[in-house]
């Protein structure tokens, strides 16, 4: 078995693409959404509605690949899911309304949530202990990659092009994607799959959703998400109309922040216990989230505000591989539902939140969701560590 994997090096490049390829497509039209906003004639939160759908999408989508992909393993499924988002790229450039492009974003999202559930189900069948916590820090700082380039190349592609283009190029990509997918090993042997009728494969979410620690993890992480998707919604009109930075000046700033995103995830490795690591991560995200809205609410200038966005999100980086480590080593008999319910409930929050962030005065109503989302971060993290090691850690911090 050992012989048959692929080298700890390819997987990990190839899971980190894979996984991030979903959330890809929203940061790399990013700064294209005011240009859509003129281009179908609408108002600012209907633009943002094409992240709900493509989130919402992302977050079901993972509710049945994840338990089917357990039954029939990841390589399949995943090429399946890399073919139907490139169908439903191509609806997404030849759309002749807003209404029918949020539907084909739908689609896009269905199809991409089948790289970002079998990728964690890859590394739980492939690594335990430690070494999966390695992995999933390793596998953060290789998704921080995609928000870093997604934007920015996105805001240089805006200057030769239109936003048309942008979703020509994600569909180039995404054949790239099949053709590398094509050298993959399967990670899950015949004798680990669940050999059941199809019906009762879901039935893998009764025990997943019973375990009450499992879920406050998650929950950790879907707030915590919950924040990085208010500001990927509220970001571009914030910068560039608000402040009046440029499409390509927007699309700097968004990769430094994603850059800082890998940094938290490099960082939390040095921690001794993840859960340490969890619990120091949660406390720096509120006190971020705090100064974050302060700065919003009182119209800040935009490099102080750039700066406290760059801590918040080093800190979001802390808790992801944290979060995601302790949870799915809580069911690894289940990964494929686990990894489901980790990514529903993740871009579930996310197209709650997107369309929120635009209502009214967008710097308030973005403030408060991020405040919101960092305090129930923490909640959830005394919940699951338990206040006596929180305590602990932060005696450490002072």
């Amino acid at each position: 078995m050992q012989q048959k994997r692929n080298s700890y090096l390819f997987v990990l490049i190839l899971v980190g693409i894979v996984s991030a390829f979903g959330p890809f497509v929203t940061d790399f039209y990013l700064p294209a959404l005011p240009e859509l906003t003129t281009y179908f004639n609408t108002t600012a939160s209907m633009a943002q509605l094409s992240l709900t759908f493509s989130m919402i999408g992302l977050g079901a989508g993972q509710l049945f690949i994840g338990p089917l992909s357990d039954k029939y393993g990841r390589r399949s499924l995943l090429l399946i899911s890399m073919v139907f988002f490139l169908i439903a790229t191509v609806g997404c450039i030849v759309v002749p309304d807003v209404e029918t492009f949020l539907l084909c974003r739908l689609l896009q999202g269905l199809a991409g949530a089948g790289g970002v559930v079998i990728s964690k189900s890859i590394a739980t069948d492939l690594y335990e202990g430690k070494e999966l916590a390695r992995f999933f820090s390793m596998l953060s700082a290789v998704q921080g990659l995609a928000p870093i380039c997604a934007p920015v190349l996105g805001g240089v592609l805006l200057e030769v092009t239109d936003w048309r283009g942008i979703f020509g190029v994600l569909l180039i990509i995404g054949v790239l994607l099949i053709v590398m997918l094509l050298f993959f090993r399967e990670s899950l042997s015949p004798q680990y799959r669940i050999n059941t009728p199809i019906w009762s494969v879901f039935k893998g979410y009764r025990p997943v959703l019973q375990n009450r620690q499992f879920i406050y993890y998650v929950l950790i992480q879907a707030f915590a998400m919950g924040v990085m998707f208010t500001y990927i919604a509220a970001s571009p009109f914030i910068f560039q109309e608000h402040y009046g930075i440029s499409s390509l000046s927007y699309s700097v700033c968004f990769g430094i922040n994603a850059l800082a995103i890998m940094m938290g995830s490099f960082f939390v490795m040095r921690f001794r216990s993840v859960r340490r690591g969890l619990g120091t991560g949660s406390v720096a995200f509120l006190v971020m989230s705090v100064i974050t809205a302060m700065l919003l609410v009182n119209n800040a200038n935009v490099i102080m505000l750039e700066i406290s966005l760059v801590l918040l999100l080093f800190c979001l980086g802390m808790i992801l591989p944290t979060s995601t480590t302790l949870a799915l080593e809580l069911e690894r008999s289940n990964s494929g539902s686990a990894s489901a319910v980790l990514g529903f409930l993740m871009f579930l929050f996310g197209g709650i939140v997107s369309p929120l962030a635009g209502l009214g005065n967008m710097l308030v109503s973005t403030a408060l969701l991020i405040v919101i989302g960092g305090s129930c971060t923490l909640v959830f993290a005394v919940t699951a560590c338990g206040r006596q090691k929180l305590a602990i850690v932060l005696s450490r911090i002072k």
